[in-house]
C-alpha cells in the first residue's frame, strides 16, 4: 500500500494573520513579511503532527492510494478520513496500462472514522496479476480554515506557537504535544473498533 497526497494545501488556505497575531508579533514595520515561510511551516508541522495522532484530514485536499490487492473483495477501507469523494478507481496492469472502473461498479461508504470503497453489487473488480488499482479521492474536515471545528482550529495555533517557541530546542522528546493540545484534540482520535480492532489512527 501507498498513500500520496496529490495537491498540497496553498499558502494562501493557511491562517497566516491569525497565527501572528496568536503570536502577538508586531505589526506595520517594513519587516513584518519576513518570518512568513517560517511561521508557514510551523503551522504545517503543526497541521501534520495534529492529523497523525487522529487519523483525520483537516483541511481537504486530494489523495491517491495504490494496492496491489483488495483488503476484502468487498470492500476496502480507506485510510483518511473523513473521504468527501472517491474522485476515481483505475486499475493499472503490469505494462502500465490503465483501465478506469465504471462508478457504477462501486460506492463510497461515509464514516468519520473508518470510510470505505465498497463494491456496488457483489464484489471489487479483479486487480491485474503484477498490477495495482490506483483509488483517487478527496478527505478533510473542511475546505477551508473558517470552516474548521474551533477546537482544532485552537489546537494548530498552539502547537504551531509551541514549535515556534522550542525551535532552538533540540532536547525535546520525539511526539512531543502539550497537554493543552492533547485535550482538544482527544475527542477526534479514532477508537477501538469492536474484537480489538484499531480503528484508523488508532491509540496503541
Amino acid at each position: 500500500m501507498m498513500l500520496t497526497e496529490e495537491t498540497t494545501l496553498p499558502s494562501a488556505g493557511l491562517p497566516l494573520a491569525t497565527f501572528k497575531a496568536h503570536l502577538h508579533l508586531g505589526t506595520g514595520f517594513a519587516e513584518d513579511n519576513l518570518q512568513d515561510p517560517l511561521l508557514e511551516g510551523f503551522l504545517r508541522a503543526a497541521m501534520a503532527a495534529i492529523e497523525a495522532r487522529i487519523g483525520k484530514v483537516l483541511l481537504e485536499r486530494g489523495f491517491v492510494l495504490e494496492l496491489t490487492r483488495w483488503a476484502d473483495p468487498a470492500g476496502q477501507p480507506l485510510p483518511l478520513a473523513p473521504v468527501t469523494e472517491v474522485t476515481a478507481v483505475v486499475l493499472r496492469d503490469a505494462q502500465g496500462v490503465e483501465s478506469p472502473v465504471p462508478v457504477a461498479r462501486w460506492r463510497l461508504e461515509h464514516d468519520m472514522q473508518r470510510p470505505c470503497l465498497r463494491a456496488a453489487g457483489g464484489v471489487l473488480p479483479a486487480i491485474p496479476q503484477g498490477g495495482h488499482v490506483l483509488l483517487r479521492f478527496r478527505a478533510g474536515l473542511s475546505d477551508d480554515w473558517p470552516g474548521l471545528p474551533a477546537d482544532l482550529a485552537q489546537a494548530v495555533l498552539l502547537l504551531a506557537a509551541h514549535f515556534y517557541e522550542y525551535r532552538q530546542d533540540t532536547g525535546l522528546g520525539s511526539g512531543c504535544m502539550p497537554f493543552g493540545v492533547t485535550s482538544l484534540i482527544e475527542r477526534y482520535r479514532s477508537l477501538r473498533l469492536s474484537m480489538g480492532v484499531p480503528g484508523i489512527g488508532g491509540r496503541a
